[in-house]
């Protein structure tokens, strides 16, 4: 067993940080319902009209969306890199080396802002998207998550070549 600096943090193996799913603001279907819930900005009573318009007829396929989202993708960041993963399975379809990642860029599409959700974008040095995450709930949070990961993984490569090229 090696010595750990870091109780449950080792610089050789891959740990999970955080796992999110997706909104369903990540769906078609799913910013239209947000298009719709803020298409009338007029309120009765602090409420919005379109709250009291669409809310009870959209409730039935809001909840098919959620249902559905809890099958699709989920988000999972690690020591090392991000991934997504199938939702029920155990299946990697998709991941982004932290070591590669320039920035990391918010795009809010048109309904994705009632959602407080939004796609995320990894770039490399080339500019080119490495990884994208559609629809993340709170993404902000989960932006400066990644940012901390990435600055996290530089510094700890960066000192595990120092203690290399000192043997």
């Amino acid at each position: 067993m090696s010595v750990q600096a870091i109780a449950g943090v080792s610089p050789t193996e891959e740990a999970r940080i955080m796992t999110e799913f997706p909104s369903v603001a990540a769906l078609g279907p799913g910013r239209m319902i947000g298009l719709l819930m803020t298409s009338i900005q007029v309120r009765i009573w602090g409420i919005p009209v379109s709250y009291l318009i669409f809310g009870l007829p959209l409730a039935p396929l809001g909840l098919l969306l959620f249902f559905l989202r809890l099958t699709g993708s989920r988000y999972i960041v690690t020591n090392r890199n991000v991934q997504i993963w199938g939702g029920m399975g155990s299946q990697k379809t998709a991941s982004a080396d932290l070591l590669q990642v320039e920035s990391v860029e918010l795009e809010e599409l048109p309904g994705q802002g009632f959602f407080r959700a939004a796609d995320i974008r990894l770039k490399g040095a080339n500019g080119q998207t490495l990884l994208l995450l559609p629809g993340v709930a709170d993404a902000v949070a989960f932006r400066n998550m990644i940012l901390r990961a990435v600055e996290t993984r530089r510094l700890v490569s960066a000192s595990l070549q120092t203690i290399n090229s000192r043997r």
